[in-house]
């Protein structure tokens, strides 16, 4: 794929990932950052079961994305959970 269809896939799924994980965006930047990463996350996984990763630009490479995104969220929340006093 090229940057561009990264840099969208990864927006979509980075936006949609955090909406559900955290019902707020995390930030433009932050979430096309936490998209990608998740994209080359789920693809990993994916490929790991015999499945193929994002492809580009359609629904399949964004779910893959999308799932790869929840997890990635949920781990940068683990990491860096606010702390209330």
């Amino acid at each position: 794929m090229s940057i561009l269809a990264w840099l969208v896939v990864g927006l979509i799924a980075g936006f949609l990932a955090s909406k559900v994980v955290n019902k707020t965006g995390e930030g433009l930047i932050v979430d096309i950052l936490l998209g990608v990463v998740g994209a080359m996350v789920g693809g990993f996984l994916f490929n790991q079961f015999g499945h193929s990763g994002a492809t580009g630009i359609n629904l399949y490479s964004i779910f893959v994305a999308f799932i790869g995104s929840v997890i990635v969220l949920l781990i940068y929340h683990l990491i860096f959970r606010r702390r209330v006093i």
